[in-house]
């Protein structure tokens, strides 16, 4: 049975609600225990680092234990409430670290409250994404909601990212950088109760279809049945890579724009023409893909965001928006969004695929633990750019308490912040290029063979 209008806008507005808190951590712990509470950089990178150690077991074991759910509410909605409702709490506990805390005692908090965070979130991600290839069949419909969940998501990205560094300096009272841990707490605690609110009609609005069933397995057997999805695999991988290529830049441009550009205000109207173009490419995939097959689409993207860190590149050495006005800068960074937007979009269709591609080959249906390691990966992905972004400053001497930085700094941010992505990008258009096969005319094989199945 098809999903009604409510239905997909209820959807829709969960994927806003979890993104809200997903970019709050993402973009801003760095930058809060950083420059706001003066941790350590370096520090804060090890322990976002050495909590994606403790979810590389958390998060397969949590999509596992979501699979072998079964209530009279259904097998993924209660972990979506109760996972909402718990993280909800740490991430006001994460940006509220009590006034008394400095040295070991708040990097304690740091270490012990964002591991909750990670957990909390898990709880939630997984099962909110798995419901996709559990609702819906392949082709236009789970193309749709897929479009219609990411381009909701990118509106969440964008309200943390375009709204933080306006808003808390107001419910700080200040400019004064030290005094922005009043604002970040009662920001985050704004965007808890939305995040709540927004899962609570998801949960209530969001049918579950009744899970096919099939033989209990253990969870080696599970793990096995993962391991050999190979398209599975390969889409987990192109995850990892798209993701850490935006995040480097998104833990950077910050401080690019504070010290290089000169213009904190800039920044913010920056990143909203950059979601506002990826949420317009999200929504016209569906249009898009009446002319392009989604393989072709895929590497276009990839090829768009190269482009864009190139030019970002090119902008920065020449100086050019010291002359021309920093405007010029939207230009790369609405190449860099888009195609980020039609990435997104596209690998959340692609992991919803092979759990269909794992049906037909292990004859099991496992939607939760793939998209455990969707949640793993992303999350990963995040860490990394962090741990890069911590080392990065270091390398390149960047004081984020100082006025200005050296030349040298300020070269060494600009080369960081895009050839490397760059490059992670090339990998990433090289191995799905190489190894993903699921194009339309499969999908539609198997979507047959399944239905002769049933």
């Amino acid at each position: 049975m098809a999903l009604n209008l409510r239905s997909k806008l209820a959807f829709g507005f969960g994927a806003f609600g979890k993104d809200l808190v997903y970019m709050l951590v993402s973009n801003y712990i760095l930058y809060y225990y950083n420059a706001v509470l003066g941790v350590s950089s370096v520090f804060i990178g090890a322990v976002l680092m050495g909590a994606r150690i403790f979810d590389a077991v958390n998060d397969p074991l949590m999509g596992i234990i979501v699979a072998k759910t079964k209530t009279r509410f259904g097998r993924f909605r209660p972990w979506i409430l109760t996972g909402t409702v718990l993280n909800a709490v740490t991430i006001y506990a994460l940006f509220s670290a009590p006034a008394q805390a400095s040295g070991g005692m708040l990097r304690w908090w740091l270490a012990i409250i964002y591991i909750a965070w990670g957990v909390t979130y898990t709880m939630m991600d997984i099962p909110f994404w798995s419901m996709i290839p559990a609702i819906t069949n392949p082709g236009a419909e789970r193309e749709q909601l897929s479009s219609l969940a990411r381009s909701c998501s990118g509106i969440g990205d964008a309200i943390p990212m375009v709204l933080t560094m306006v808003i808390v300096p107001i419910l700080s009272g200040s400019a004064v950088i030290a005094d922005y841990r009043i604002g970040f707490r009662y920001w985050a605690l704004i965007i808890a109760v939305i995040f709540v609110i927004s899962e609570i009609i998801f949960v209530l609005k969001v049918p579950e279809k009744k899970p096919t069933e099939m033989e209990s397995v253990g969870v080696g057997q599970m793990f096995k049945a993962l391991f050999k999805n190979d398209q599975a695999m390969t889409a987990v991988l192109a995850v990892i890579l798209v993701y850490l290529a935006l995040n480097i830049v998104g833990n950077l441009i910050l401080y690019f724009f504070q010290f290089d550009v000169g213009n904190t205000g800039a920044y913010s109207i920056f990143v909203a023409a950059c979601f506002v173009t990826q949420v317009i490419a999200m929504l016209l995939i569906p249009l898009i893909r009446k002319k392009v097959d989604k393989m072709r689409l895929f590497l276009y993207a990839i090829l768009i965001q190269i482009l864009g860190f190139a030019v970002l590149l090119i902008f920065a050495y020449s100086n050019l928006y010291h002359t021309a006005g920093w405007g010029i800068l939207v230009l790369p960074g609405v190449m860099v969004y888009a195609g980020y937007g039609v990435l997104t979009v596209m690998l959340t269709i692609f992991l919803s695929d092979t759990v269909d591609y794992g049906e037909l080959k292990n004859g099991r249906r496992e939607e939760s633990v793939i998209f455990s390691m969707q949640t793993f990966t992303v999350k990963l992905a995040s860490g990394i750019a962090v741990f890069s972004a911590g080392v990065v400053s270091k390398v390149v001497a960047l004081d984020p308490q100082a006025a200005s930085q050296t030349i040298a700094t300020l070269n060494g941010l600009r080369i960081f912040m895009t050839i490397p992505s760059a490059i992670i990008l090339v990998i990433a258009l090289i191995v799905f290029k190489k190894f993903y096969r699921l194009n339309d005319q499969k999908m539609e094989e198997i979507s047959a063979e399944l239905s002769a199945h049933e």
